[in-house]
């Protein structure tokens, strides 16, 4: 498979890559007390190391009482904390890597397995962790005036810190998504809403307050899911002119990048085309885009928890999309999770040195 397209170098504001790949962001649970180890810093270097175009990190939480409902999730915030995270971007532009932190607010979730708890309430648009479910609390303006200001300090830490770039985690039904579902945002004040882009408020105003402590030349990304982990074939936009609607407010407020999460990237989002939801996005908005959902691998994400392993897979179809300019990065998830020399196997033409993915590569760091 010809995969030059792969491997030409992207510009934009604060990001130079060395081609066209990202690290996925991928939740690994190895930083006692939300704080990064050494042995998380070595992780990420030894992708940079790998040629990773971009490393996206794991989800590190903003900083308001119940962000969490891991004690091993790193924290964006705090002394310590951001030494470690120091320690993980200084790795990783040793090793001539560009990398990004995913700023993160979980919501309202379900208790851990550990039994651990945040020591506030889990809080949300209106109190449900799942529709029609109550859990937590809905927040009131002031909790979301300061869970935007939490954001945007976070991101103004990361560029101080020198990261090359912020993503928002705006997906996959964490805070942000959380606002953007009918189903468990029944709001009645600005933040609520019958349209999508009337939900949309909440994220447009994270974009307009991280961009605010970030500047213009610092690249802002936001990652976005249609499905829900409640409903894979869930749509938050139903149709391109309700995509419209929703993604352009976003890059008007201040997203310079769409990562678009899906569970397989080859599946069409609308009928009529082929096109996949970073293909969309980027013929809707003009902003360039991320695609994602089991690129080089034959199974999906949760298959993996269910004992399901997948192996290598062709990256002709990827390939093709990009060749047709349908997107502009392709992220790559649980490959580089087990093989920090993914890419460089891949440039090589080592296929025969792929490695498949089995879930017991999700309780260590290689």
């Amino acid at each position: 498979m010809n995969t030059d397209s792969l491997f030409q170098p992207f510009k934009l504001k604060t990001l130079n890559m060395k081609n066209r790949i990202v690290m996925a962001p991928m939740t690994r649970s190895f930083s006692p007390e939300g704080i990064p180890t050494a042995d998380v810093a070595d992780y990420y270097r030894k992708r940079a190391a790998g040629d990773v175009g971009l490393i996206l990190s794991e989800g590190t939480v903003i900083d308001r009482p119940s962000s969490s409902n891991d004690a091993n999730i790193p924290h964006f915030y705090g002394d310590q904390a951001l030494a470690g995270w120091d320690n993980v971007i200084k790795g990783v532009h040793g090793a001539d890597g560009q990398m990004g932190p995913q700023i993160w607010h979980m919501g309202i979730m379900a208790n851990h397995h550990s039994g651990w708890m945040p020591p506030a309430e889990f809080e949300g648009p209106s109190g449900f962790v799942n529709p029609g479910e109550k859990k937590g609390v809905a927040m009131t303006e002031k909790d979301i005036a300061d869970a935007i200001l939490a954001y945007g300090k976070a991101a103004a830490d990361a560029k101080r810190l020198g990261f090359d770039c912020v993503e928002i985690h705006g997906a996959h039904g964490y805070l942000i998504d959380q606002f953007f579902w009918d189903a468990l945002n029944q709001r009645t004040d600005q933040y609520g809403g019958a349209t999508l882009a009337e939900r949309s408020r909440f994220g447009i105003e994270v974009i307009k307050e991280v961009r605010r402590q970030v500047g213009e030349d610092f690249a802002v990304i936001i990652r976005l899911s249609q499905f829900k982990p409640q409903d894979y074939n869930y749509k938050l936009a139903n149709t391109p002119q309700e995509m419209e609607a929703w993604l352009n407010p976003l890059v008007d407020a201040g997203v310079d990048i769409l990562h678009c999460s899906q569970r397989r990237f080859w599946e069409a989002e609308f009928e009529g085309s082929d096109l996949n939801f970073a293909g969309w996005a980027k013929k809707l908005t003009g902003a360039a885009t991320i695609t994602v959902g089991s690129v080089g691998l034959t199974g999906e994400f949760m298959a993996a928890f269910r004992g399901e392993a997948s192996q290598p897979a062709s990256l002709d179809e990827l390939v093709r999309r990009m060749d047709r300019g349908d997107f502009d990065l392709v992220a790559v998830g649980r490959p580089l999770l087990a093989d920090a020399d993914w890419v460089k196997k891949i440039q090589n033409e080592r296929v025969d040195e792929l490695k498949g993915f089995t879930k017991e590569a999700l309780a260590t760091l290689v």
